[in-house]
């Protein structure tokens, strides 16, 4: 059995990664089926690296969902999805995340 990830804001299902609190302003969720995932970066957060963007996009590259937890957070995982924006998740607890996925043959980089 597939291990499973949820920590309310970044859930790893048996099919697909969802992102809740993504979509402005409804804050509706972001479903990606795993075979859409080509490639998952970790990189650490800092003051100025998105540790305090709590919604949205600096850059319009990369667009973190609505995280007001985030600035207490030092890790962050950029997906690329193929396409010119990339979103951004800070999970609770990254080492479960990156185990979770995995299982579905994810693997991260470190940059």
């Amino acid at each position: 059995m597939a291990r499973m990830y949820n920590d309310g804001l970044v859930t790893c299902t048996a099919r697909e990664l969802v992102i809740r609190r993504y979509y402005f302003p409804l804050a509706s969720a972001k479903r990606i089926p795993y075979e859409r995932i080509r490639g998952l970066q970790q990189v650490p957060l800092s003051r100025l690296g998105g540790r305090w963007r709590i919604w949205g996009s600096g850059d319009f590259v990369h667009y973190f969902n609505l995280d007001p937890g985030r600035v207490d957070k030092s890790v962050a995982f950029v997906l690329d999805l193929g396409a010119r924006v990339k979103p951004v998740i800070t999970p609770d607890e990254p080492d479960r995340l990156v185990a979770a996925l995995a299982e579905h043959r994810i693997e991260v980089t470190r940059g």
